[in-house]
C-alpha cells in the first residue's frame, strides 16, 4: 500500500490500518444483519402462512367442503391475524373487507405456492400470499392466505435503525479501545526514546530499562555495542599509555645525548643511541601490528575461515621462519554470530602469541561441536607450567607486549570472549607448547 509510510510513524500506521478496518467490518456486520433480518422475517411469515393454510384445509375437510363455519364470527381473524380467501366449487369467502379486491382474483389463478404482490389497496401496498389447491367431496377447493408485509417492513426498519445506532456507539468504543491500545503498546517506545536521550546527554551509561519482549533483543544489542565501544576505548587508552610510557625514557635519553654539545659521539655511544631508537621502532611496530589484526567492522557476523586465512598469511610474513596451518571442515561461506572486529582480535592475539613462542609451527583449528563454536591454537614452543594455567590471561598478570610472553593479548582475548558468554581454557598441546581453546555459544546474544 503506497499510501502508508511505514517509516514515518508506527502510531499513524496502526491508526490508518485499524480504524478503516474497524469501520469496514462494523459496516459489513450492519449490512449482513439487515440481510439476515429480512431473511428471517420472510421465513417466519412463510412458515405461518403454510400453517394457516393447513389449518383451514383441515377445517374444510372436516366440514366436508362446507365454508359456512368459516364465515361466521371473527374467530379466524382473531386467531390468524391474516387475511384469507376460500373457494369450494362455486362458493367462496374472503375475510376482511380491504382484502377482497386483492385476494379474489388469486382464487381464480392456477399457480400454487407463494405470490408476492405490490399492488395498492388502501393501506395495503406490499403483501405475500400463499395459495394451495386440493379436492374435497369431488369438488376443487382453493385456499389463499396473505400477510401485509408493510407492517413487518416498518418494524424491521426500526430494528435496523436501532441496530445502526448501537453499532455506531460500539464503533466509537472500539475506536477508543484501539487508540488506548496503541498508546499503551507504544509507551515502551517512548520510554526507550527517553532512555536514548539520557544516554546521549550522558545521564546514563546503559539502557537498563524494562521493555516488552519485542524490544529486548534491540536493547541487548545496543548495550552490547556500548560495551564494545567502552572496551575498545579502554584498550586504546591503555595502549597509548603503555606506548607513551615505554618510549618516553629512550627518547629523553637520546635527546639529552644529542643536546650535550661537549659530548663526543664515539662508536659505542652511536651504537647505544641506535639501540634505543631500535627499541622505539620495535614498540611502534608492535602497536601497528596489533592494529592491523583488527579488520573493519562489517556487521554482526563474521566468516571465520576467510578471516583466519588472511591472518595466517599476514603472520606468515611477520614470522617467516614459522609455519602456520589451518585445520577446519567449515566452508568459506559459513558465518559465526560475532563481530568481525572482535573475531579478528581473538584470532590475531592468539596467533601472534603462539607465533612468538613457537619453535617451528602453529596450528589453528576451527570447528563446531556440541559445546559450540570452537577455536583452538596450538604451538610447539616451551609452554608454561600447569600451575599457571588458571591465572593465564588475567589482566593483572600483564607482561610487556614488546617482550615475548603470554600477556596482555590473552587478557584482551578473555575480555572479548566473556562479552559473548563464552570461555577460554589453557592446557598443554600435543607438541609440548601451549594450547588455547576458545568456545563461543552457537547462539550468541549480541
Amino acid at each position: 500500500m503506497p499510501w502508508i509510510d511505514l517509516n514515518r510513524s508506527i502510531r499513524r500506521t496502526l491508526l490508518i490500518v485499524l480504524l478503516p478496518a474497524a469501520i469496514a467490518l462494523m459496516g459489513a456486520a450492519w449490512v449482513i444483519h439487515g440481510a439476515l433480518l429480512e431473511r428471517m422475517a420472510r421465513s417466519f411469515v412463510e412458515d405461518r402462512l403454510r400453517e394457516e393454510v393447513g389449518f383451514l384445509k383441515h377445517r374444510i375437510n372436516q366440514a366436508d367442503g362446507s365454508i359456512e363455519a368459516l364465515s361466521t364470527g371473527d374467530y379466524f381473524e382473531e386467531v390468524f391475524h391474516h387475511a384469507f380467501a376460500v373457494r369450494v366449487g362455486s362458493r367462496q369467502y374472503v375475510s376482511l373487507g380491504p382484502w377482497k379486491s386483492l385476494l379474489g382474483p388469486l382464487l381464480e389463478e392456477s399457480s400454487t405456492g407463494f405470490i408476492r404482490q405490490t399492488e395498492s389497496a388502501g393501506e395495503i401496498s406490499d403483501y405475500l400470499a400463499y395459495r394451495e389447491t386440493f379436492e374435497v367431496g369431488g369438488r376443487e377447493a382453493v385456499i389463499v392466505v396473505a400477510e401485509d408485509l408493510s407492517r413487518i417492513d416498518t418494524s424491521q426498519r426500526e430494528l435496523h435503525i436501532w441496530t445502526a445506532v448501537v453499532s455506531a456507539v460500539l464503533l466509537g468504543l472500539l475506536v477508543l479501545v484501539i487508540w488506548m491500545g496503541i498508546r499503551l503498546s507504544l509507551a515502551s517506545v517512548t520510554t526507550l526514546q527517553t532512555a536514548l536521550k539520557e544516554l546521549q546527554q550522558g545521564e546514563r551509561e546503559r539502557l537498563d530499562i524494562e521493555t516488552p519482549a519485542e524490544f529486548q533483543q534491540l536493547v541487548r544489542q545496543l548495550n552490547q555495542l556500548l560495551e564494545t565501544l567502552d572496551q575498545r576505548l579502554i584498550r586504546s587508552r591503555e595502549a597509548l599509555a603503555n606506548l607513551s610510557h615505554s618510549i618516553k625514557t629512550p627518547i629523553t635519553a637520546v635527546r639529552q645525548v644529542l643536546e650535550e654539545r661537549e659530548q663526543h659521539l664515539d662508536w659505542d655511544m652511536r651504537r647505544q643511541l641506535a639501540q634505543r631508537l631500535s627499541d622505539i621502532d620495535g614498540q611502534l611496530e608492535t602497536e601497528m601490528r596489533r592494529s592491523r589484526f583488527a579488520g573493519a567492522q562489517a556487521g554482526k557476523g563474521a566468516a571465520p575461515v576467510s578471516q583466519a586465512r588472511e591472518l595466517i598469511w599476514m603472520l606468515g610474513q611477520l614470522y617467516p621462519d614459522k609455519a602456520f596451518e589451518l585445520e577446519t571442515d567449515l566452508s568459506d561461506e559459513r558465518r559465526w554470530p560475532i563481530e568481525e572486529y572482535d573475531l579478528n582480535e581473538v584470532l590475531g592475539n592468539i596467533l601472534d602469541n603462539a607465533g612468538k613462542w613457537a619453535v617451528s609451527s602453529v596450528v589453528l583449528s576451527l570447528k563446531e561441536d556440541e559445546t559450540g563454536l570452537v577455536i583452538e591454537v596450538s604451538d610447539d614452543g616451551p609452554g608454561i607450567a600447569p600451575k599457571e594455567f588458571p591465572t593465564l590471561g588475567t589482566r593483572g598478570q600483564r607482561l610487556d607486549e614488546q617482550a615475548s610472553g603470554h600477556g596482555l593479548g590473552l587478557a584482551i582475548v578473555r575480555d572479548v570472549v566473556l562479552r559473548y558468554d563464552g570461555w577460554v581454557t589453557f592446557d598443554a598441546s600435543d607438541t609440548g607448547g601451549l594450547r588455547v581453546r576458545v568456545v563461543l555459544p552457537e547462539r550468541v546474544s549480541l
